[in-house]
């Protein structure tokens, strides 16, 4: 139905003053719940956790068998885990606190007669707000001018359609949550946070709860195993150990160091920390994700879909040719129009929005004021509007000028001619205008006028007696630097989609540009509708340019593209791109010119709105999963000497069956832990990342090789191991020596497998240049422990070690170096075969 227009406000807004007195009686702008402690909600996670368990367990045995010391050892072991832990969550929440702030929406407001952009928990009743197409409303409020303006209320009234709004009593109440639809309006804040409609019902708007990624998956799949594993280890170890010594609370004791040894705790540690701080170091780019989780897929994208305007273009449009249909001229715009022509510009400014916010508007208007003297304009009132609507959109707006009714509208090409009834060749020769203008890499619309003699307004817009006026083109140039960024994306192995609504031509044009890869093949919104899902599928694998796109159009290619097995990105700024963003595997927005809209359905949103960043947005989610994998691959490889030195000598019922105790495991826990989450977190970017294939979805959390090598290193460990082990247990040495054997050289193959494992195909030679803070305090960590454990009698003792002689520690330094250095002559052969 057509709105009213009203006249335009002039209004001051609140004072400086006046904002401290009213955020003191009516508080900020948010549903205020019951206080959630997050500190103790961190500490509740912790302990609960199975490592934290099985160590409070251990611990209070070690107390009940009078053991005092290792009891106390346990408790302060316990206290070091905790304080670990505590350290990475509350490291991540605050990264996630901080990533909060930067998707933090803001509204522009009118204060002091000047506009200022604010939070929206900063709102208070009397503000005025400018509030435009997509934003979602942040407080109730009362309309006091729209333009075009209608409201999705769903949220509040579960009603899908869209409802005008306009300054008439009864139908100038904005509610929280709900989203503007079309056009703009100036609104008074009426209430504010818990006092809201929305507020009063308990409704949340701002969550935003994506379902577990593949690589959550993956991890809790993989860790629920190992448990499992350790689990059934544990009954074996308690049973066999009962048997042998049938004291309960002995067994029990030895059984807790298998499952300690068993249970990976530091991947899930590993995976949130990861996640976390990676996303924030982003944010430091300029990169916001709203889900951390989310830039696992970062690293796996193998297809980047593309909007044209605003990620492509500059978003800056300027009006470059005319064409007068009554004269049948076309003109380029270089100077004053001529005369006949100017209809066409004004009747093209009628139809646009009299202070526009839409770039091609804004064209209109610039290139209106800058050929003409503007006189004419001011011979026409608005008094109704049509929303923009339809398959190509139309626009419409109607005006009294000397007691004559006259309807204005713009719109694509297609959709006016057609409401225009041309046809045969007039419409043919119009068409080749606009597919010629089109191939210039313009935008082209078409403008038509109508005069109404009726008193009543049609319906709908279509229904005017419409008269074709011409064509106005316009141009919005490709970013300089867009070449250059598709370039390294190719390099990256990832196929880019131009998805435009502009028309085929256009969209051509541009891709020839900026220099996308089969920029010729084109297909058409209407082609992919009309399109069953298998021949859409083996479509877009060929084709990469699609004009004539709406939103219906978009999502059907995203989904035929994910049905081919890809991983796509897609960028988008404007209402119409939500559900292309939505169901993307990454929804990309531009957080600076595109819609609130746009930027609550994405997961990424790039605040300068420069497609590079797209390109360091894949380099850290290669990074950050690569070096996730680094960090769990070196936790399954420490892990399987620790479970098989714990238990293979049990089942073989060697001499000294229990050589550890859950003092020795938790002490190599709180080794591996930090440097699971921490070392490797740290790691740089290796060169060849972004040369890369990227990571197949169909892959799991390893490929089979990866997973090979881990398993490969571990047992070689254990190998060297199990072999002093036994030689030393064997030439009747005492198990406070050979437990002092076995120590020493888990902890040295477990530096070695540190440095080691930084890289998968880069020698020692390479990465130890690599720039990682932490790798010279690993050493000195681990040189202080080994000083302290071998000439400090105390710990020695408490330990249940014997002191080891030089030669000793050299043939444990040998084997720890052995068992782990022949991944590096392993390195070696791929370097030589280029793999």
């Amino acid at each position: 139905m057509p709105g009213k227009v009203s006249e335009l406000v002039n209004i001051q807004g609140l004072s400086a003053q006046q904002i401290p007195l009213l955020q003191k009686q009516y508080g900020k702008n948010i549903f205020h719940s019951v206080a959630q402690h997050r500190f103790l909600h961190i500490v509740w996670d912790v302990v609960r956790e199975p490592m934290f368990v099985l160590l409070l367990i251990a611990c209070s045995l070690y107390f009940i068998l009078g053991n005092i010391s290792e009891g106390i050892m346990m408790a302060v072991a316990m206290a070091v885990v905790t304080a670990i832990s505590l350290y990475q969550e509350v490291k991540s929440s605050r990264a996630l606190e901080a990533l909060k702030q930067f998707t933090e929406p803001k509204v522009t407001v009118i204060r002091d007669g000047k506009e200022q952009v604010i939070s929206n928990e900063e709102l208070v009743p009397g503000d005025i707000m400018l509030l435009e197409e997509g934003r979602r409303i942040p407080a109730d409020a009362i309309v006091l001018q729209a333009n075009d303006l209608s409201i999705n209320e769903s949220i509040i009234s579960g009603e899908s359609l869209p409802v005008d709004k306009h300054e008439t009593e009864g139908q100038n109440l904005l509610y929280q949550g709900s989203t503007i639809n079309s056009g703009k309006c100036i609104a008074r804040v009426s209430t504010t946070g818990d006092n809201t409609i929305l507020g009063k019902i308990g409704k949340a708007i701002t969550v935003y709860n994506p379902s577990k990624t593949l690589l959550q998956v993956q991890i809790n799949k993989f860790v629920r195993r190992l448990a499992l594993f350790g689990l059934m280890g544990f009954f074996i170890i308690l049973l066999v150990n009962y048997l042998h010594y049938r004291e309960f609370a002995t067994s029990l004791l030895f059984a807790l160091t298998l499952a300690m040894s068993a249970v990976p705790e530091e991947i899930p540690v590993a995976f949130s920390s990861f996640m976390a701080l990676g996303a924030y170091k982003m944010s430091k780019f300029g990169i916001i994700s709203r889900q951390p989780q989310i830039i696992e897929n970062l690293g796996a994208v193998t297809v980047l879909c593309l909007d044209k305007t605003g990620t492509i273009t500059e978003n800056k449009m300027r009006l470059k040719t005319i064409y007068d249909y009554r004269e049948d001229s076309l003109m380029e715009v270089d100077g004053r129009v001529k005369p006949e022509q100017e209809n066409v510009l004004l009747y093209g400014t009628l139809a646009s929005e009299s202070n526009p916010f839409d770039p091609m508007e804004k064209a209109i208007h610039e290139g209106y004021n800058s050929h003409t003297d503007g006189k004419a304009l001011e011979k026409f009132k608005m008094i109704y509007e049509y929303p923009l609507e339809g398959r190509p959109p139309m626009m419409t707006h109607v005006y009294k000028s000397n007691n004559t009714t006259i309807a204005t509208c713009k719109g694509g090409a297609e959709r006016i001619l057609t409401v225009c009834k041309l046809t045969g060749n007039i419409k043919t020769k119009i068409i080749q205008y606009v597919h010629n203008l089109a191939a210039k890499g313009y935008r082209v619309l078409g403008v038509a006028s109508a005069v109404h003699d009726g008193r009543e307004l049609p319906a709908e817009q279509d229904d005017f007696d419409w008269q074709f006026e011409g064509l106005l083109a316009l141009y919005d140039p490709p970013k300089k630097n867009i070449p250059a960024v598709l370039k390294k994306i190719y390099d990256a192995k990832i196929d880019v989609k131009l998805l435009t609504g502009d028309y085929p031509e256009t969209a051509m044009n541009i891709a020839r540009q900026v220099e996308m890869l089969n920029p010729l093949n084109c297909r058409t919104g209407e082609e992919v509708m009309n399109m069953d899902e298998a021949e859409l599928q083996t479509t877009v694998k060929t084709t990469n340019i699609f004009a004539r796109m709406f939103p219906d159009a978009k999502v059907k290619v995203i989904r035929a593209i994910q049905a081919n097995n890809e991983i796509v990105a897609m960028t988008g700024d404007g209402v119409n791109d939500g559900p292309a963003l939505k169901i993307s595997d990454i929804g990309i927005a531009m957080g600076n010119k595109g819609t609130e809209t746009a930027r609550q359905a994405a997961d990424l949103i790039l605040t300068d709105d420069n497609l590079e960043k797209v390109v360091t947005a894949v380099s850290e989610g290669r990074k950050i999963f690569n070096n996730l994998i680094k960090a769990v691959r070196y936790i399954i490889a420490i892990h399987i000497p620790i479970i098989l030195t714990a238990s293979l000598p049990v089942v073989l019922n060697w001499h000294f069956p229990n050589i550890f105790t859950p003092i020795h495991v938790i002490f190599l826990e709180l080794i591996m832990a930090p440097t699971c989450s921490i070392f490797f977190e740290r790691e740089p970017v290796e060169e060849s990342i972004m040369l890369a294939e990227p990571r197949s979805r169909a892959t799991g959390l390893f490929t089979f090789d990866e997973f090979l090598i881990g398993i490969i290193q571990g047992l070689l460990i254990t190998a060297g191991v199990l072999i002093l082990y036994y030689f030393f247990m064997n030439a009747g040495r005492s198990i406070e020596e050979t437990r002092a054997i076995v120590f020493t050289t888990l902890i040295l193959s477990n530096v070695f497998l540190t440095f080691a494992s930084r890289s998968f195909t880069k020698t020692m030679y390479y990465t130890s240049r690599y720039k990682n803070t932490l790798a010279p305090i690993v050493l000195i960590i681990s040189a202080i422990f080994l000083i302290l454990l071998h000439f400090v009698p105390a710990i020695r003792n408490l330990f249940q070690l014997a002191p080891v002689t030089s030669l000793e520690f050299w043939i444990c330094f040998s084997t720890a170096f052995v068992s782990v250095m022949w991944f590096e002559v392993y390195k070696m052969d791929l370097w030589k075969r280029g793999i």
